[in-house]
């Protein structure tokens, strides 16, 4: 988890591969930009008119959910907890992704942890020792108090959601366009939401190491995806971008992981980058339909 967009690192590395050559079934396709990357949909068999149309509520919807998640923007929810300590009334969307935290965090002993945001920085910045040591005494995911009327972080504590509001957001739009009575439909919002049928039968998602190289090619419907590469993104010299909450090191090299939700896909592969493979195995069995699609040892 970072202070930047963990998931615009990875645009190459979970690339999804419609292959609408030659295809029987029209595409409309839309791209754009959110929480600080590109993003992208594909709708199968709908007029482009039509499409527009419910490209533009996307947008809206992003918009707004840019307000809730963003590290961008100085006026979102996020960007305000960060700077103040603690705000009031938090949104459903925002209380809805601190529970999965919770839920992940509880599940990975720990590993999965939002809060260690100041040491990211710290590290990145390459503060030196004594704002390493002040960054690490403000993580701790049990130092963070939420419910429905506030947020609240330790002294000098700061969260990261990188490692889990895309899959969030692209929930979010998934939940819209099932709205708008749509059923055939990619969406890539730094994860991929595979619904329905593409314009050739299942779609078909390929995940690639940073360089292109494919490793692993699935089908998908209805079904989530998303991969994590720490090394990515170095940070302070030669450490990779996803941390332990004490700063220590991944275990693997990639991790993708389907699921139903796109949330808990996310929060997965960032997850299990940080631990063994029997132990990531225990972790997936927690969570109903998971499933580690591939994962390459760091060693």
């Amino acid at each position: 988890m970072s202070i930047l967009n963990r998931r615009r690192f990875l645009a190459i590395s979970a690339a999804a591969l419609a292959v609408p050559t030659g295809a029987s079934a029209s595409v409309a396709r839309w791209t754009g930009r959110a929480l600080g990357g590109p993003v992208s949909m594909q709708l199968v068999g709908v007029p482009q008119a039509d499409a527009d149309k419910i490209f533009a509520t996307v947008e809206a919807e992003l918009n707004r959910l840019e307000d809730v998640f963003s590290l961008y923007r100085e006026t979102s929810e996020l960007s305000r907890l960060n700077r103040f300590g603690k705000i009031g009334d938090p949104s459903a969307d925002l209380l809805h992704v601190l529970s999965a935290c919770a839920s992940l965090h509880a599940a990975s002993d720990g590993l999965f942890d939002p809060s260690v945001q100041p040491l990211w920085k710290a590290l990145a910045l390459n503060s030196g020792n004594d704002a390493i040591a002040t960054a690490k005494a403000a993580v701790g995911w049990s130092k963070i108090n939420f419910d429905a009327l506030h947020v609240r972080l330790p002294a000098g504590g700061a969260l990261t959601l990188n490692g889990i509001a895309q899959g969030a957001v692209t929930d979010r739009i998934v939940a819209l366009l099932r709205g708008q009575g749509l059923r055939d439909v990619l969406v890539d919002m730094g994860e991929i939401a595979a619904m329905g049928q593409g314009p050739k039968g299942p779609w078909s998602i390929g995940v690639a190491q940073t360089d292109g190289t494919l490793v692993h090619r699935l089908t998908a419907t209805d079904r989530a995806i998303a991969t994590s590469v720490p090394m990515a993104m170095q940070i302070g010299g030669d450490q990779g971008h996803i941390l332990s909450p004490t700063g220590g090191a991944p275990v693997q090299e990639l991790v993708s992981v389907s699921a139903p939700t796109a949330m808990i896909a996310d929060g997965l592969s960032t997850a299990l980058c940080l631990v063994d493979d029997a132990t990531a195995a225990r972790i997936v069995a927690g969570f109903p339909d998971a499933k580690i699609e591939v994962m390459t040892s760091a060693a």
